[in-house]
């Protein structure tokens, strides 16, 4: 396959794609109807036409049989009047007029077989025309109620493009309150540390440090009373074994 013919398969394979998202089924068959409609129209027009055409003849028709009578009349008055002449004259045009009507008789013929037919295709083509425009709104009724259970699908799954937008927007704020949670911790970790400082405070290092020296302080006098305490407790334990032996040796 050559370039250009790889080209122009892929220009047409996307123009599909393009044309197959733009395009709407329910204008399409809005369309479609719109076109049998104008068909519809011109087959009745064309019958129209027909018909007025045979109407034409017609009227036609009668004058000449009434020109045709109209001689046959003079012709019988020639006749009466010793006029041989002027009778074979009017005879002469009545047969030229009947020879017209006789044309015209098949032309009217021939109009009556179109008018038929177009009467019968125009009954058909209406038949068609209604029985597409009912299945056209049933497709389309379908079409959008399956189209309105996409877009309630997608909102509900977030497929959706705004719904997305909203699940993303939730994600960020939830990254940001747990990055601002970690900074809140790590300040406060760092400043218990003494590695950063409390400006509201109005302690300095050597408050900080005075501060510590008097917690540890406290911590070992604690300490000291506790052993003191565990101490004392130990000696009048023994001392009270003491005084229970020698009460029994009594």
């Amino acid at each position: 396959m050559g370039l250009f013919k790889r080209m122009e398969t892929v220009f047409k394979s996307k123009m599909n794609t393009v044309l197959n998202r733009m395009e709407d089924p329910r204008e399409t068959l809005d369309y479609s109807y719109e076109r049998q409609l104008e068909l519809l129209q011109n087959v009745k027009r064309g019958v129209a036409e027909v018909t007025s055409s045979k109407k034409r003849l017609e009227l036609q028709r009668v004058k000449l049989v009434q020109n045709i009578d109209k001689l046959e009349k003079q012709a019988k008055d020639a006749i009466a009047a010793g006029r041989e002449d002027l009778a074979r004259l009017a005879l002469e045009r009545k047969a030229a007029l009947a020879q017209q009507v006789e044309g015209i008789d098949r032309e009217i013929s021939e109009l009556e077989k179109q008018q038929e037919k177009l009467i019968a295709s125009e009954k058909r083509l209406s038949t068609k025309v209604e029985i597409f425009r009912t299945r056209k709104e049933s497709i389309k009724a379908q079409y959008s109620a399956a189209e309105a259970q996409v877009k309630v699908n997608e909102s509900v799954t977030g497929i959706s493009e705004e719904m997305a937008d909203v699940g993303l927007a939730l994600e960020r704020a939830e990254n940001k309150t747990e990055e601002m949670k970690a900074r809140a911790e790590a300040i406060d970790e760092l400043m218990e540390a003494g590695t950063l400082e409390d400006l509201t405070g109005g302690k300095d290092d050597i408050d900080r440090e005075l501060a510590k020296i008097s917690a540890q302080s406290n911590v070992e006098s604690e300490l000291a009373r506790l052993k003191a305490e565990a101490g004392k407790g130990s000696e009048k334990a023994k001392t009270g074994e003491e005084g229970t032996e020698e009460r029994k040796e009594v």
